[in-house]
């Protein structure tokens, strides 16, 4: 929001300086991102009247001006094409300083231009007629500048048009729509100060037609209100002016005709959008409505738009004739030509504005105001001053305001509880300076008692919702710099950690034990990759207004993310990576959508840095392959981490496919017997597309993971433990875990430990079966067990496999 510091002082009477009312505005959280003059710092420019225009009898492209300022009248060579005997000009007399306009408070002034008697083409010339360029007006000029036939001829120009002035911008946060207008800055400021706001005087223009125009909402809840004014007889030739034409300029807005320059001012005035339709052009009625299916119009910059179905649109008889809330159409726009005007003034839903304008790749000041919020009840006020203003200025004939009602929204109230002042902010607020900030602020107190206060939101603060948002401005008001510096004492409650759970702190100091680091990404994914880690056609949830195309839909997976990740190392040359992110991947379901916190973790490269010592573990010392990280290093690393929750018992893997695994070298995580994710290295093809080195990856529910198994106390046994190793041979269909979870249920209850010691097939193995080596562990709290006990226990573990899995023990 841009606006100059002499509009802002026609609304509040402020007894302080620039810089000081910069700082204000600042501290109040209406943070100013610069401020510059509105015009160059230039002396002895005067207002001045041309008298004669002749031509240079040295050069066609030349006049020869005679000037009266005042004092004396003076020959001037000018080069402009649109100098006229009559007209008054900007004159810088002999001797005239013109310097560039530059940051308020620079504090050092630049030697400028000074203006000499000059001899061009043989024909002195005493001064030098002034563009708005030159003055610092203007970024450029095609001429000079014009002033209004009443400018007094003499009068020193910086006075005259009161350009002691700055452009003051501020880099307002998206809550704070109700700011976007100079009504909401005046509002902020006088409550912050304790001043009166003098607000301009609007009334209700006479109706001296009895025209109207049929308007109808279809879409309520997107459209509150709708107001529509038809407007007769106006002349669009009409000069705009200079007060208005220089507030705009100061705002940042170019004069374009009345009819324009008075929507732009109320919008910059009251900080409510207007649009107005060339009346003769809109076919039978007014309907806000939602696009139809394959609808398109042309907007206002000739850019031809297909409309999404959930575009909010402004239709008549023949189709849609402008994208509420951000542009009209070019097909109904005001011309030349244009007599007669239909005003419009609407309140829209901000959900139906939000990511409209982006999505067809504008950015308007309407859309700005929309998307933020603009007060439901300020379009009659706004309409009155519009019309107003244009019948002032551009004359014609108002007829009565059409009005046309959706779903208003619902009136707001705030509780307030004194006591959460003093436990927030740290400083006690007397509770009449309370009532009183928020009462400035258009807050109504409704019930007020000792210790509360009920408030009625008022309609163009669409952020207050909370308590929390009414203490927000109270220490706004009351002023961020009177609040304490330290941290303050308060009671704490602390939150009960159920030992049956595993906080998500524990997790991550696990997995960066394990030697993983955190990362994390994007929920926005590219819709290609999402798929090929979908397991469900039809379930990725697309948006409506992506940032960009490559982020246009929620994840299904945390995978994607780590792979991207990966790729971007990559590309630096870093190969050797573990990586786990924490976050929620989202569906689509029958009754909506879902989101469901994951884990996922990702390995790639070297298991661990290579050593010298490492030579003896393998006579291929520099090859590379040996040291990288397989199926089993991630399966390795998942057990480990289930075993903080005494869970790796529970814990299984079983063959399975995924979209985006190597279809060998995928598992299916089970805890329970219940599926929780997978494990599995990346798809040969995905890996090879990507440029990425072998990978592992993996992805889990995180509630799963978070279980434990509470630690029952026991006594050691001081007997010693007996060991048995037992080879059988299986057939290959059959896993080493169901194996050993047969001979882990055979093994009777004084078994301590059962682990698979190894997997062999070879040449001592019959061609179909494998080896697998088993060690048990028995320990009895009491005594020591005999071998005769052993033995009945391993007798029962072969007969169990037997029958199970048609086993023999190998000799």
């Amino acid at each position: 929001m841009i606006f100059s510091e002499s509009w802002l002082r026609e609304w509040l009477d402020i007894p302080f300086d620039t810089d000081e009312l910069l700082e204000r505005l600042t501290m109040a959280g209406l943070e100013v991102a610069g401020a510059t003059r509105v015009a160059g710092d230039f002396s002895a420019v005067v207002v001045a009247e041309l008298l004669a225009v002749e031509a240079h009898p040295g050069a066609d492209s030349l006049q020869l001006c005679q000037v009266d300022d005042g004092l004396a009248r003076h020959r001037v060579v000018c080069g402009a094409t649109n100098v006229r005997a009559g007209m008054k000009v900007a004159y810088a007399r002999v001797g005239a300083i013109l310097r560039d306009a530059g940051s308020s408070g620079s504090g050092e002034k630049t030697a400028g231009k000074r203006i000499e008697v000059s001899k061009i083409r043989g024909v002195d010339s005493l001064g030098m007629l002034c563009s708005a360029a030159e003055l610092g007006m203007a970024e450029s000029s095609s001429g000079i500048l014009e002033l209004p036939c009443d400018a007094p001829v003499g009068a020193e120009l910086h006075d005259w048009l009161g350009l002691d002035d700055v452009s003051i911008e501020l880099d307002l946060t998206p809550n704070r729509g109700d700011c976007l207008g100079m009504l909401g800055i005046a509002r902020d400021v006088g409550a912050m100060l304790g001043l009166e706001v003098a607000k301009p005087q609007v009334s209700e223009p006479p109706v001296t037609i009895s025209d109207e125009f049929p308007v109808r909402i279809s879409a309520a809840s997107e459209c509150p209100r709708y107001l529509g004014r038809i407007v007769r007889g106006i002349d669009l030739n009409a000069e705009t002016p200079l007060w208005m034409r220089e507030k705009l300029r100061r705002s940042g807005l170019r004069c374009i005709d009345p009819v324009v320059d008075v929507t732009n001012f109320v919008l910059l005035e009251l900080g409510q959008p207007l649009h107005a339709f060339d009346f003769v052009k809109l076919r039978q009625y007014i309907e806000v409505r939602l696009a139809e299916q394959g609808e398109s119009m042309s907007l206002l910059d000739g850019k031809a738009l297909e409309l999404p179905p959930d575009s909010l649109v402004i239709a008549d008889g023949d189709g849609a004739v402008a994208l509420a809330g951000i542009m009209g159409g070019l097909h109904t726009a005001v011309s030349e030509s244009t007599r007669d005007v239909f005003l419009e003034c609407a309140a829209f839903a901000p959900f139906a504005v939000a990511g409209r304008a982006r999505a067809a790749g504008l950015q308007t000041d309407a859309s700005q105001r929309y998307e933020r919020g603009v007060d439901w009840r300020l379009q009659q006020l706004a309409m009155a001053r519009a019309t107003q203003l244009l019948l002032e200025i551009a004359g014609g004939a108002a007829g009565p305001v059409t009005e046309a009602l959706g779903e208003l929204p619902e009136a707001v109230q705030v509780r307030l509880e004194f006591s959460s002042i003093k436990r927030l902010l740290g400083i006690e607020v007397p509770r009449e300076e309370v009532v009183e900030i928020l009462a400035r602020l258009g807050f109504e107190a409704l019930e007020q008692a000792r210790g509360h206060v009920v408030v009625a939101v008022p309609s163009h603060r669409y952020d207050v919702s909370l308590e929390a948002d009414l203490i927000e401005e109270i220490a706004r008001i009351h002023g961020y710099e009177r609040l304490p510096l330290d941290m303050g004492q308060s009671c704490q409650a602390l939150a009960r950690a159920p030992e049956g759970k595993i906080g998500n702190a524990r997790i991550r100091g696990h997995l960066a034990a394990l030697g993983y680091q955190e990362v994390i990404t994007y929920s926005f994914i590219e819709p290609g990759l999402a798929a090929r880690f979908c397991q469900e056609a039809g379930s990725l949830v697309e948006l409506r207004n992506p940032i960009s195309s490559d982020m246009s839909v929620l994840r299904s997976s945390l995978v994607p993310g780590l792979v991207e990740t990966l790729r971007h190392n990559v590309n630096r040359q870093r190969e050797n990576l573990r990586l786990f992110e924490i976050g929620l991947a989202f569906a689509r379901q029958r009754d909506g959508f879902s989101q469901r916190p994951m884990l996922a973790g990702l390995v790639a490269g070297q298991k661990a840095p290579r050593h010298w010592s490492d030579a003896a573990a393998s006579a291929d010392f520099f090859d590379a392959d040996f040291f990288d990280a397989d199926f089993f290093d991630a399966k390795g690393d998942l057990e480990s981490l289930f075993g903080i929750g005494g869970r790796i018992v529970q814990l299984d893997f079983r063959a399975a496919e995924h979209p985006g695994l190597h279809p060998g070298q995928c598992a299916q995580v089970l805890l329970r017997g219940e599926s929780i994710g997978q494990l599995g290295a990346l798809h040969p093809a995905l890996q090879r597309e990507l440029g990425l080195p072998v990978c592992l990856v993996f992805e889990l529910q995180l509630e799963a993971m978070r279980g434990r198994d509470l630690a029952k106390a026991q006594a050691p046994s001081r007997y010693p433990e007996v060991g048995r190793e037992l080879a059988v041979l299986v057939g290959e269909q059959h896993r080493a875990g169901d194996i050993a979870q047969v001979a882990r249920n055979a093994a009777g209850e004084l078994l301590t430990g059962l682990r698979v010691l190894d997997v062999y097939r070879g040449d001592a193995v019959p061609k179909g079966l494998k080896s697998v080596a088993l060690g048990l562990t028995w320990q009895h709290h009491s005594r020591t067990l005999g071998d005769s006990e052993i033995d009945r226990e391993i007798d029962s573990v072969v007969k169990a496999l037997q029958r199970g899995f048609d086993a023999s023990l190998r000799n």
